[in-house]
Order: C-alpha cells, then structure tokens, then sequence
C-alpha cells in the first residue's frame, strides 16, 4: 500500500467512527424527508393544494411502491386515497 491508499483508508476509517453514532438519528431524518415529499406529493389527491402538482404528477408510477409504508407509517391501516389501492 503506498501513502495515498493509506490515507484513503484512513480518512473512511474516520469517517466510519464519526457517523457510527448518529446512524440511527440520520435513518429517521431521512424517514421524515421521505414523509414529508410523499405528503406533498399525495396531497392534491387528500385535498390539500399543491402548486407543483404538475411537476410531480409523473413521480406516481414510482413513488406507488413507497405509498404502502407510508399510509402505515402514518397510523392509517387501509389506503386514503380511493384511487390507490395497496392493501
């Protein structure tokens, strides 16, 4: 190993131990940024206004797979949204 490969070694090692608390607080950050663009996303459908609606009309076909943990996550056993069926 020459000192470069060396230094990369390190600097993921040091990397690893500074994230390896917060991994847990960093999963849920990113649980709660997915919430809230699903929300957004979903919201002209529960009757909230949402002005990029247009721009986000053509994320549905993917953002359908994550809609099931979501309407969960949120408390609601069966899905609210008529249109969409999971369950």
């Amino acid at each position: 190993m020459n000192i470069t490969e060396k230094l990369k070694a390190l600097i993921r090692y040091y990397e690893e131990v500074i994230s390896l608390p917060h991994r847990r607080e960093i999963a849920a950050e990113l649980r709660e940024e997915d919430d809230l663009f699903l929300l957004l996303l979903y919201s002209e459908m529960v009757g909230i206004p949402n002005p990029a609606y247009y721009y986000t009309l053509e994320l549905y076909p993917y953002m359908l797979e994550k809609f099931h943990d979501w309407h969960l996550r949120m408390g609601m056993d069966k899905s609210p949204l008529s249109g969409i069926r999971c369950c």
